[in-house]
């Protein structure tokens, strides 16, 4: 079985998550300096039902973390859901105002 490659494309401001050769699934984001928008996590359709977009988001936010210059603002649904589910992870979430 193939690994996983996760990158960040800052210039498309987009996570991409690969299986081998496959792109899987992607998390497009908006960084303004402070903080990183989560708009949409995205599983390509021949590939869903196996968590590739849990697995993005959760690397997406190890590597924000392991910054620790970044809060996450969860836009997208699926990333509210993800945060909802994972609420040890909560403490990167912008606090509201």
């Amino acid at each position: 079985m193939s690994e996983f490659r996760f990158s960040d494309d800052k210039d498309a401001s987009r996570y991409t998550l690969h299986r081998g050769d496959d792109l899987v699934s992607v998390l497009d984001y908006r960084d303004d300096g402070r903080s990183v928008s989560m708009v949409r996590a995205f599983t390509i359709p021949t590939f869903r039902g196996h968590g590739y977009a849990a697995e993005i988001v959760d690397r997406a936010v190890t590597a924000l973390e392991a910054a620790g210059d970044r809060e996450v603002i969860p836009m997208c649904w699926y990333v509210a859901d993800w945060f909802a589910a994972h609420p040890e992870r909560a403490g990167i979430l912008r606090a509201r105002a």
